[in-house]
């Protein structure tokens, strides 16, 4: 990790928060750096005890920084692209314990590919096009990693040729994409790519969300228990 990626120091965050205030702009949300790789879709890369350490310190400047400079006292630290980090959760709800703040974690990215798992596990058409939208994400994946090269480790050799997809079952499609890292087919590179292919799914408009509707015991349980028991419940204190 050269400089230019390195995290800014409490100092910086403070000055960063203090040069807001003064404009008056009205925080809601700030997202610092940390160290690691946060990759879209799959978990933290990094040491995890590091990251606690500068979660805890910036957390601990934004409420200073709430006191002295009148912010907004509803001001949440972001953890940027940190959907999918499970192995970080227990640090953050350990630190909103402590110091009775919120986070904010976005999690539209794993709600789409959930979306996904339901579908395949829907099988018939709705398999179909799960299929369909992989095979055209591979076809386009120059295209769709462009804008997030800086937060995907794709390897191609490791990403199933559309062939192969085209003949799996719901049970392969499914545990390739769920984000198990204990079952042995799960592949976060195929994750990944599917990951960046939301727009392909935007693009078949009412075609897709009709089959998310259809198939909706599958991709509402599947949304649900990856929202709430794995992102909700870990995180936060009340849940």
């Amino acid at each position: 990790m050269d400089e230019t990626d390195a995290p800014q120091t409490p100092a910086e965050l403070l000055a960063i928060l203090a040069a807001l205030a003064d404009e008056g702009i009205p925080l809601q949300v700030i997202a610092p750096k940390f160290a690691g790789r946060f990759n879209k879709g799959v978990d933290y890369v990094g040491d995890p005890a590091r990251f606690e350490t500068e979660f805890r310190s910036d957390v601990a400047v934004i409420a200073h920084a709430v006191r002295t400079y009148e912010l907004p006292g509803n001001l949440k630290l972001s953890v940027h692209s940190g959907s999918d980090k499970f192995s970080l959760y227990a640090a953050i709800h350990r630190a909103l314990l402590d110091f009775g703040v919120g986070v904010h974690v976005k999690t539209a990215g794993t709600t789409w590919l959930e979306e996904l798992v339901g579908l395949s596990e829907a099988g018939g058409e709705a398999l179909a096009l799960a299929k369909e939208i992989y095979c055209s994400a591979f076809a386009r994946r120059q295209e769709l990693c462009a804008p997030y090269a800086t937060v995907i480790d794709i390897d191609e050799k490791e990403l199933p040729a559309p062939e192969a997809v085209s003949s799996w079952s719901s049970r392969q499609y499914a545990e390739a994409l769920r984000h198990d890292r204990t079952c042995p087919d799960f592949n976060p590179n195929f994750r990944q790519l599917l990951h960046v292919a939301y727009k392909i799914a935007a693009g078949l408009g009412d075609r897709y969300l009709s089959m998310v509707d259809a198939c909706e015991e599958t991709t509402g349980r599947n949304v649900t228990a990856n929202l709430y028991e794995r992102h909700l419940k870990p995180i936060f204190p009340r849940i």
